[in-house]
């Protein structure tokens, strides 16, 4: 089965349902690609160490991450299934707010990256953690400015830290990694300090969670998700913290 990129089916505001044709035809792929989930986590699963250098007692009561990893339909389904988030939302950062649009930035030329806004209580999870499921399942950081079928810059590897705590973290973690050479290839992971995060548009949010038979999904995302629940068992929730669902209650 030929991989479908993102660009292949993107979806606009334009599109049919602003589902990009989310047809018959295209839930039959899904749903036989359904059944190659499996096999696919257990070849991409990938146990790397935990981060040497981590927060210290928290005091706060929550703690905002920004983290881009290619298509952000799957770095926010995997962060709804880990325990402690809070919320994960799908954005864009890296550019300006006028830019900050699916359409705009698909050209990548606007300088966003697509990221997922993650809260979360770092009396739960630490963030050093939470890089270490970035890291392991999110994405492959060894990936320079594409990830599996997806390229251009808005489909970069990058971290977005909130405090310089976080900087630091990030920027030592990554040296560890390829110090111990955790990939078969040096993470390229950039660190971007100082971007402001802009919601994307609310027909990406919780995408993977409302289209589970969408091919993209299945063939790309699904598999990340199985990787969260078999090498993280106890930082997996089944029921994902959804954006419409925090959008209700508030």
């Amino acid at each position: 089965m030929k991989t479908l990129s993102k660009d292949m089916i993107r979806i606009g505001s334009a599109r049919v349902a602003r589902l990009a044709g989310v047809t018959a035809a295209a839930v039959l792929v899904g749903a036989v690609a359904l059944q190659f989930v499996g096999r696919a986590s257990a070849e991409d699963a990938r146990v790397i160490p935990p981060p040497s250098v981590d927060e210290k007692a928290p005091s706060a009561g929550t703690e905002t991450a920004v983290l881009a990893g290619g298509c952000f339909w799957g770095v926010q389904g995997v962060f709804q299934h880990v325990n402690g988030v809070i919320s994960a939302t799908s954005g864009y950062t890296g550019g300006s707010k006028d830019a900050a649009h699916y359409e705009m930035v698909s050209t990548g030329d606007t300088g966003h990256a697509e990221s997922v806004r993650i809260v979360f209580d770092p009396h739960k999870i630490s963030y050093g953690h939470l890089l270490q499921i970035y890291f392991s399942v999110a994405h492959d950081p060894t990936e320079l400015n594409y990830q599996g079928p997806d390229s251009g810059t808005q489909y970069r590897s990058a971290i977005f830290p909130t405090s310089q705590s976080q900087a630091d973290i990030a920027k030592a973690y990554i040296e560890q990694l390829n110090h111990a050479k955790a990939f078969d290839a040096t993470v390229v992971t950039k660190i971007e300090p100082a971007r402001q995060f802009y919601a994307a548009e609310d027909y990406h949010q919780d995408f993977l969670t409302t289209h589970p038979t969408y091919p993209y999904i299945v063939i790309n995302d699904l598999p990340k998700v199985k990787n969260l629940q078999h090498l993280f068992p106890r930082d997996y929730r089944a029921d994902p913290v959804l954006v419409t669902a925090s959008a209700s209650a508030n």
